[in-house]
């Protein structure tokens, strides 16, 4: 089990995430939170004691409260969108109707290649705007085209609606990318958690369906097991941001059945093959429930042939790449994937 911050621990306040390293290294003496040989990062720290603080264990606010709570939390806690020379609106296909997306580049030129990115938010929450600030940073960074795509969330959607979504979005972008200046013969998938589960499933499904697999998968702390086996969630099941009971909500408002569980569609990690899959970025963080499933993905990647790239951050809590103003090594992850980018399409 982790090891925790004693009782003694300092209540943190919003204003303690927002302190520089040095200054907030002598609250955490002799307190900082170690597990399984990992130090947690200081300022990861001080964010999981205060999202702690403002959390009730079991109560899940209406809807609206809990989808504003991560726009807020991003507002206050993310380095802002850099400038670019295009941050467009526009709707792509889904499922069952048009879906808001957005489009980032910070270049003119035509035919960019493309990722195409789900956002995390436990299928629940997120949108456009809680994921503003990775995006864009990726763009800018990458030179490529990003094009977020807002798919329908659960419980008004349950599984496999979102999964749907993103399947169009996905082939819409194969098809028609070039009318919105991308390159539809270059078109990666990129999600964080739920949204990094929701960029292997549809890898594999265009895979089943014998169309072209994305380029590349860019898989950020990704859910990939509705079973919740793996040893990272026992030994973080009061971790930060994501702990067991707001995990367990999450599947509850997902999916249909606890059936669904074990659905390709739901539990990639489950794919008895999983040859042919496009190669790998997989990020995860060393104090995240997730930590293990990412890690088992990445694993079956490597042994299935596909070339993987698997970087821990091991201080590291859940969503820390959309929390950069308070935890700057979000921004190293983020231009790990932008060069990771680069270096696949030679931009």
């Amino acid at each position: 089990m982790t090891e925790t911050a004693s009782s003694d621990t300092p209540d943190f306040e919003l204003q303690h995430c927002l302190m520089a390293e040095a200054d907030v290294l002598p609250l955490l003496a002799g307190r900082q939170q170690r597990s399984a040989g990992r130090v947690m990062d200081p300022k990861a720290q001080v964010v999981a004691e205060f999202s702690r603080s403002v959390r009730v264990p079991g109560y899940f606010p209406p809807l609206p409260e809990l989808r504003q709570q991560i726009r807020t939390l991003v507002q206050l806690l993310d380095e802002p969108a850099p400038d670019l020379k295009r941050i467009e609106d526009i709707t792509v296909p889904g499922a069952d109707g048009p879906l808001p997306a957005r489009i980032y580049a910070d270049s003119d030129a035509q035919s960019l290649p493309v990722v195409t990115f789900f956002h995390g938010g436990g299928w629940v929450q997120g949108d456009l705007e809680s994921h503003h600030g990775l995006c864009a940073h990726f763009a800018k960074w990458s030179g490529a085209m990003v094009v977020a795509i807002d798919y329908r969330l659960a419980p008004e959607t349950r599984f496999p609606g979102g999964v749907h979504d993103c399947l169009a979005a996905y082939g819409w972008l194969r098809a028609h990318a070039a009318e919105i200046g991308g390159d539809p013969a270059r078109v990666a998938v990129g999600g964080d958690s739920a949204g990094g589960n929701l960029s292997i499933v549809v890898a594999q499904q265009a895979a089943a369906a014998g169309l072209p697999v994305p380029d590349f998968q860019w898989l950020i702390y990704p859910a990939t097991d509705f079973g919740m086996t793996a040893p990272s969630h026992d030994e973080f099941e009061d971790g930060a941001i994501i702990p067991r009971d707001r995990v367990i909500w999450y599947r509850d408002q997902y999916l249909v059945s606890i059936n669904d569980a074990t659905d390709l569609k739901a539990s990639p990690l489950l794919a008895a093959d999983l040859e042919g899959q496009p190669p790998a970025l997989v990020q995860t963080a060393g104090f995240d429930p997730l930590r293990d499933e990412g890690l088992a993905y990445a694993n079956r990647l490597r042994d299935a042939g596909v070339h993987t790239i698997h970087h821990e951050y091991p201080g590291q809590i859940h969503g820390f790449m959309m929390l950069t103003k308070a935890i700057p090594e979000g921004l190293v992850a983020i231009r790990e994937a932008a060069d990771y980018a680069r270096r696949h399409w030679s931009l």
